[in-house]
C-alpha cells in the first residue's frame, strides 16, 4: 500500500486538491496495491462523496463531543466518510500519553490507525498500542528529494520489519522515498507499504511518479 500525505501543500488542498486525488484515482484503477490519501480535516469534508478512494484524516485529537474548540473530534472525521486517520507524524508529535489516548478515540469510533515512530525505540513502545499500522520515519529524512530511508537505513528498516512481524502489525515505511528502487528495498526489508508526500504531490507528472513506485511492489 502507499499513503500519499497531502500535508497542507498548495496543491493538494481545496480544488488543486481534488485534482491530486482524480489522478491517484485513475491510478488506482490499474493496481490491486491500496492507494490512501491523508488530507487534512477541513478538506475531508470537501473531498467527502467526491471520490472512491478511502480517505484517511491527517490528525484526531482525543476528545468526545463538548467544549473543545479548535480540536478535531474522531467522530465528526467518521461522520465525513473517512476510514482512518494518521497520528504522530514527525511535523505533529503527540505526547505518548495523548497518543495512547488518541489511538483509543480511533478505535472507538471504528477509524483505523497509521502511527507514526521517528525511531526503533519509539516503534517498540507505539506496537503496544495495537495501531492498524505503524511508519518508521526518521525526521531528519523527511520532505527529502535526495535521500530516503531505504538508501540511508536499510539496516533499520529490517530491524523495524522484525519487530513489526512479531507483534503481528503492518510496518510502513517512508521518508524521502522517492523510487521504484527505494520501494524496493523497503518490502525486501519487511514493510508492506511505504508513505510518500512530496515525491507525488509535487511531481509534474503525477500519474507516471505514481507508476514508478507502484512497479517497487512488483
Amino acid at each position: 500500500m502507499i499513503f500519499i500525505n497531502f500535508k497542507t501543500y498548495e496543491e493538494a488542498t481545496g480544488e488543486k486538491g481534488l485534482s491530486l486525488l482524480n489522478d491517484i484515482g485513475e491510478v488506482s484503477k490499474t493496481t490491486n496495491v491500496p492507494l490512501i490519501p491523508l488530507v487534512q480535516p477541513i478538506d475531508l469534508g470537501y473531498f467527502s462523496g467526491k471520490t472512491l478512494l478511502h480517505l484517511w484524516c491527517q490528525h484526531i485529537d482525543p476528545i468526545t463531543y463538548g467544549a473543545h474548540t479548535g480540536w478535531v473530534l474522531p467522530e465528526a472525521v467518521v461522520g465525513l466518510a473517512g476510514k482512518g486517520v494518521c497520528l504522530n507524524h514527525s511535523e505533529h508529535q503527540i505526547p505518548m500519553d495523548v497518543l495512547v489516548q488518541s489511538v483509543k478515540r480511533a478505535q472507538d469510533v471504528g477509524l483505523k490507525t497509521l502511527v507514526f515512530a521517528k525511531d526503533v525505540m519509539t516503534l517498540q513502545e507505539i506496537l503496544k498500542l495495537r495501531p492498524d499500522y505503524v511508519s518508521y520515519e526518521p525526521p531528519e529524512l523527511v520532505g527529502s528529494t535526495t535521500t530516503s530511508v531505504s538508501q540511508a537505513k536499510p539496516e533499520v528498516i529490517y530491524a523495524a520489519g522484525e519487530l513489526c512481524k512479531n507483534a503481528g502489525i503492518p510496518l510502513i515505511v517512508g521518508a524521502g522515498i522517492h523510487s521504484t528502487e527505494d520501494v524496493q528495498i523497503a518490502i525486501e526489508r519487511g514493510a508492506q507499504g511505504v508513505a510518500v508526500a512530496t515525491d507525488v504531490v509535487k511531481s509534474a507528472d503525477r500519474i507516471e511518479r505514481l507508476k514508478q513506485l507502484l512497479a517497487g511492489f512488483k
